[in-house]
């Protein structure tokens, strides 16, 4: 069985707010509630569990566009959340440009 791949998708985020929506578009289904716009719930939201994979299911995440995300969302908040998915062992975290 092939490995779920999520893109991120960086022509459909410039600023962090987009950024979490984009999250919010590709981890997230049918939820009856909002997910938190902060770096503990895109945290939370990587576990899984929330409609797209199931808890610590093994994934794999694309980030397209990443030297254009990495210009508009800055170095160190693009380090920052690189580090954030890097700590799932359960996700294999590829960037593409």
């Amino acid at each position: 069985m092939d490995k779920l791949t999520i893109i991120l998708n960086g022509d459909n985020f410039s600023d962090l707010e987009s950024f979490y929506h984009e999250v919010d578009q590709v981890l997230t289904k049918d939820l009856d509630w909002q997910t938190g716009h902060n770096l503990d719930a895109f945290n939370d939201l990587l576990c899984g569990g929330f409609g797209v994979y199931d808890y610590a299911t093994s994934v794999k995440i694309v980030w397209t566009k990443f030297s254009k995300s990495r210009s508009e969302l800055g170095e160190k908040l693009t380090d920052t959340l690189c580090a954030i998915i890097a700590y799932h062992d359960h996700i294999e975290f590829e960037t593409k440009d």
